[in-house]
């Protein structure tokens, strides 16, 4: 599906706090109405879900569709509570899952 995303958090927050994550990935984002070399439509393979998890509970979900452009950068904000594991999660139309996972750590 993609190579290893680029993901941006603080290198520290404070409890409470409200911080910015910043993702980047590499997918094509293949809508399905461009032709291939042969003449035929290229079959549609985008990421259709996002979603970030902390402490186990959903902070952030998007549903993307083929508007969205290849590599997409996705950046949202959320209250860190506590220390612990942001993790991110996209699916694309083939099923194929990237999970990652990234400490935040709280001062």
């Amino acid at each position: 599906m993609a190579s290893k995303p680029r993901i941006k958090v603080p290198s520290s927050a404070k409890a409470g706090e409200v911080i910015e994550v910043k993702t980047l990935i590499t997918h094509v984002m293949e809508t399905g109405f461009r032709k291939g070399s042969d003449g035929k439509l290229v079959p549609r393979n985008i990421i259709n879900t996002f979603t970030a998890t902390f402490g186990g509970k959903e902070v952030f979900k998007a549903d993307l569709s083929s508007g969205v452009s290849a590599n997409p950068y996705i950046a949202f904000k959320f209250k860190v509570p506590a220390a612990g594991d942001l993790e991110l999660t996209w699916v694309d139309d083939k099923g194929e899952k990237v999970v990652e996972k990234v400490a935040i750590a709280v001062s």
